[in-house]
């Protein structure tokens, strides 16, 4: 018979590891300076001892690791540095320690920032196509050259409904995914002028495109050819600062006869809801600040202090009230300003790390389940109002919450905040009044779902909200985080 042999290295790993996992910080100390090899030693799935230490929130241990110039940048098999681990389990402390004194400078591989807090440029809505030019706002007499500006973009909604124009084009470049079907349509003020002259219209400043008009066009500059109402050359003279300015206006009466558009196949998006999501992404962006601005306008005609009628200020990031000596009129106000109300998002993570908990509304198309939500109430930080959220709507108790990235809604004024959370129990008690049912998923279950098997179980949220993003976030991170 064959005689057994072990690997004695690969047992003093074995046994480093279990130190640092279980905070030992003597054994740890006592086996790394007698093998200096161990400390960067990966285990299963790429764990280090740095990261074990970071899971089970043992200060000291990742202290001493870092003393001893462990190397920060590694990642295991799911892409997570220990920095990410720390931060997804709620050790706050370990993690400043991870990213504080220039850390995470001496980690040109650390994924942390795409990791735990996804950028989130990525996201419907959330691409920044123009500059909001803020200082603008107050500059009146710019403002109204810039409103018959010939380079001046104009985006026309009716009760909110956004003017739009099916789309022909087969460039997919800048577009939101292969369920684009309309864009915008973008207007020069020679056609808008018989509504700017209109009763009752509100028109917006948005701001200007990130790209001077005359700097050499890319895929992120507004097409002009797509642009109706083109302005002569005696016009172009006046517009010196080779910024292209673009503005939303709403207006309560059907304006398609006053437009006289050459496109007879124009058409204002009624309902709202699901063409909105099937823009380009460049339209979707501007659709989420014109949208939510025009809202709050509509919402807002009278003061809220006084009752007094309003009017608009600051290229409509404003308004006053008309009643001298309101209370308004002193001071900083929030009912003079545009209104926007935070909603956290969360998918709620299973102990066992491998679960994840989604729910579905009545309103929802048959077999789908989406991450819980819902708004964050005053004097409530993001982190408690997810978990009273969870608690509320499904019985579950929650620990640690992370922020992972957010989402402009303009249905008709979110701010989706998305988060992670991790369950502390995992009996599920549905309130019938907030959702219809929620269950515990698989991440099998869920990656079958997220690639439309014919095995799948259930359906994902639509690729344009947050809760798709969350989602497909999570199957990404390891089982055992």
């Amino acid at each position: 018979m064959a005689a057994f042999t072990s690997n004695p290295k690969a047992d003093m790993a074995q046994r480093f590891f279990n130190f640092a996992a279980q905070g030992d910080v003597a054994q740890v100390t006592s086996l790394i300076s007698n093998s200096s090899f161990l400390i960067n030693q990966r285990g299963e799935n790429g764990w280090t001892a740095l990261m074990l230490a970071a899971r089970n929130g043992h200060f000291e241990v990742a202290k001493v690791l870092i003393a001893k110039g462990c190397d920060l940048s590694p990642v295991n098999k799911s892409g997570q540095t220990a920095y990410d681990v720390a931060r997804f389990w709620g050790h706050k402390h370990i993690a400043t320690l991870l990213s504080g004194g220039g850390v995470l400078d001496r980690c040109p591989q650390s994924t942390s920032l795409n990791v735990v807090h996804g950028p989130g440029e990525n996201i419907y809505f959330n691409h920044e196509f123009l500059d909001r030019s803020s200082n603008k706002r107050t500059d009146t007499k710019w403002l109204a050259t810039k409103k018959m500006c010939p380079h001046t973009v104009y985006i026309v909604f009716h009760n909110l409904n956004p003017l739009v124009t099916p789309d022909a084009s087969d460039d997919s470049n800048g577009k939101g995914g292969d369920n684009v079907s309309n864009q915008l349509s973008k207007l020069r003020p020679s056609l808008v002028m018989p509504l700017l002259e209109q009763p009752g219209v509100t028109v917006v400043f948005l701001g200007v495109e990130k790209e001077k008009r005359n700097c050499v066009p890319n895929s992120t500059t507004t097409t002009m050819a797509m642009v109706e109402g083109e302005g002569g050359e005696e016009e172009e003279e006046k517009d010196d600062d080779g910024l292209t300015a673009w503005f939303a206006l709403n207006t309560e009466q059907d304006p398609t006869e006053l437009l006289k558009l050459s496109d007879s196949k124009s058409f204002f998006l009624q309902p709202p809801m699901p063409g909105l999501l099937m823009l380009s992404d460049n339209d979707a962006s501007i659709v989420a600040q014109s949208r939510a601005m025009l809202a709050w306008h509509s919402r807002y005609s009278f003061c809220p202090t006084c009752g007094s009628e309003t009017t608009v200020d600051e290229g409509g990031h404003k308004r006053s009230c008309l009643r001298e000596g309101c209370r308004s009129l002193k001071g900083i106000h929030n009912t003079c300003y545009p209104r926007v109300d935070p909603v956290a998002i969360m998918l709620v993570i299973h102990p066992d790390g491998n679960q994840c908990l989604l729910g579905r509304k009545k309103v929802f198309p048959p077999g789908m389940f989406s991450c819980l939500a819902g708004f964050i109430e005053p004097g409530e930080t993001v982190e408690e109002g997810v978990r009273r959220e969870v608690w509320e709507e499904s019985g579950v108790r929650v620990g640690p919450v992370h922020y992972v990235s957010s989402q402009p809604w303009p249905m008709p004024s979110c701010l989706m905040i998305g988060c992670h959370a991790v369950a502390l129990t995992t009996a599920i008690n549905v309130d019938t009044n907030e959702i219809e049912e929620a269950r515990w998923f698989t991440r099998q279950q869920v990656i079958e779902a997220s690639v439309r098997s014919k095995d799948a179980v259930f359906s994902m949220p639509p690729r344009q909200a947050i809760a798709h993003y969350l989602i497909k976030h999570w199957i990404g991170m390891n089982a055992n985080l």
